[in-house]
């Protein structure tokens, strides 16, 4: 009988040179899209004093997933994800910095900030459904939940960080050309990821059977090229719905995200007529957002332990009913301080969601669909359930108040609170096959 070698232990995460590479594009790049995320509507919001103008920045951050979410997946499945990972930064620092030379010149207008935020996060797609496929191929599967969580841990630092600063620099400053600091992170992003030195994805078997392999036989020219793209986007989509752990947690999300659009879609505005606070130049703004970056700390901390408690389905039908709450006491507050708490409490459930939804994805998707999979449903939840959230939050906000916004969060995680605890999901809670790793 043959004997096999004992396998070597994997190399820690803090010794592995191009996992640190990785780690600090991402910090880099994050840190970056954070200045963008509080300075788009803070932007628009001044030059139009509009929540529905505030609402379409939400919207139109969302959108595309919804566009491009299949045909990315499928593309950084079967192309270099290196390439489209830098390509796509080099492309959005050049978006970005085309808003702070309007500002320059005079000639920014509303359009203009909605075309750029939605070009950046146009391009965001296709870097993110390689990004899906690069970290498991970075990592290994059997480091994966230990650089998911080191990657999460970091840019929830920076949720918690750089909205504050933000804050403080719009007060006394334009905020158009702080997305200048966006662009060159995007440039010092695609830099590091160059610089790493193992590919971004597994080496593919010459078999037919391989999902992505260029050239084989039967399939050369445009024809075969389209049904094979065909089939690949459909593979990804047939084992979102086919796996019930993937499918009912997508569902969920839709809704949950519909949650999530209306809020930042009317963050602004709210602070300004319900919190009565001068969005132009106070810095309890940025508080807000930073409260919501504190709560995911808080989140990102402990969610691993309660997950080796309760397992991935009680996370699920326990975090919802508790967003629920929570969103009715935010939509009620009145007063800065109590709201900026009630932000980082309601941060806890909403990250808890999105942390569960992504690591039960990664475990349960084999190597070949990591993209489609991920991107697919980020598409559903994301793209679609966000700007659904956003329009119907300023439609409310609109005819009513920005306030009354806000109860569109609570009825959607009711009604994902209902979904979950009706579906499969319940009823298996004690399966582990529910959780297994598919084949």
């Amino acid at each position: 009988m043959t004997v096999s070698p004992p396998t070597a232990a994997p190399l820690p995460l803090r010794r592995d040179s191009d996992f640190r590479l990785y780690w600090l594009a991402r910090i880099v790049s994050v840190g970056g899209s954070m200045v963008t995320y509080v300075v788009l509507p803070v932007l628009v919001y001044q030059l139009t004093a509009s929540p529905v103008w505030s609402a379409l920045v939400a919207a139109a951050e969302a959108l595309p997933y919804l566009l491009f979410g299949l045909f990315a997946g499928a593309v950084a499945d079967r192309r270099n994800r290196r390439a489209i990972m830098i390509g796509t930064d080099i492309a959005s620092a050049l978006v970005l910095l085309s808003v702070p030379a309007a500002d320059l010149l005079d000639r920014l207008t509303p359009v203009h900030v909605l075309v750029a935020g939605c070009a950046v996060h146009s391009l965001f797609v296709f870097f993110d459904a390689a990004n899906f496929g690069a970290l498991p191929a970075l990592a290994g599967r059997d480091r994966l939940a230990a650089a998911t969580a080191a990657v999460a841990g970091t840019t929830t630092v920076l949720e918690l960080l750089v909205p504050t600063v933000m804050a403080g620099l719009i007060a006394v400053l334009s905020p158009a050309p702080l997305l200048a600091l966006d662009a060159v992170s995007f440039i010092g992003s695609a830099l590091l990821i160059r610089a790493i030195a193992r590919p971004l994805q597994q080496a593919r078997g010459g078999s037919s059977g391989s999902a992505g392999s260029a050239g084989s036989a039967g399939s050369a020219g445009p024809a075969g090229s389209g049904v094979r793209f065909r089939r690949e986007i459909t593979e990804g989509i047939r084992f979102l719905i086919g796996h019930p752990m993937v499918r009912v947690q997508t569902l969920i999300g839709i809704v949950a995200c519909v949650a999530f659009g209306a809020f930042t879609g009317q963050l602004v505005p709210w602070a300004d007529t319900a919190l009565r606070l001068d969005t132009d130049d106070d810095w309890r703004v940025g508080l807000l957002f930073t409260a919501w970056g504190v709560g995911g700390l808080v989140a990102a901390t402990i969610y691993p332990r309660l997950v080796r408690v309760l397992g991935e389905v009680w996370v699920t039908l326990i975090v919802l009913p508790l967003g629920a709450g929570i969103g009715l006491g935010l939509a009620a507050a009145d007063h800065w301080t109590l709201a900026t708490a009630l932000v980082a409490l309601w941060a806890v459930p909403s990250t808890m969601l999105i942390l569960n939804t992504i690591t039960v994805r990664a475990k349960v998707t084999p190597d070949r669909l990591q993209s489609r999979v991920n991107t697919t449903s980020r598409m559903l939840t994301f793209g679609l359930g966000t700007p659904v959230g956003a329009l119907l939050g300023g439609v409310v906000a609109n005819t009513s108040a920005p306030r009354h916004a806000l109860m569109v969060c609570v009825a959607a995680f009711a009604v994902a609170t209902a979904i979950a605890w009706l579906s499969p999901l319940f009823r298996s809670r004690h399966d582990p096959a529910l959780v297994a790793l598919a084949e």
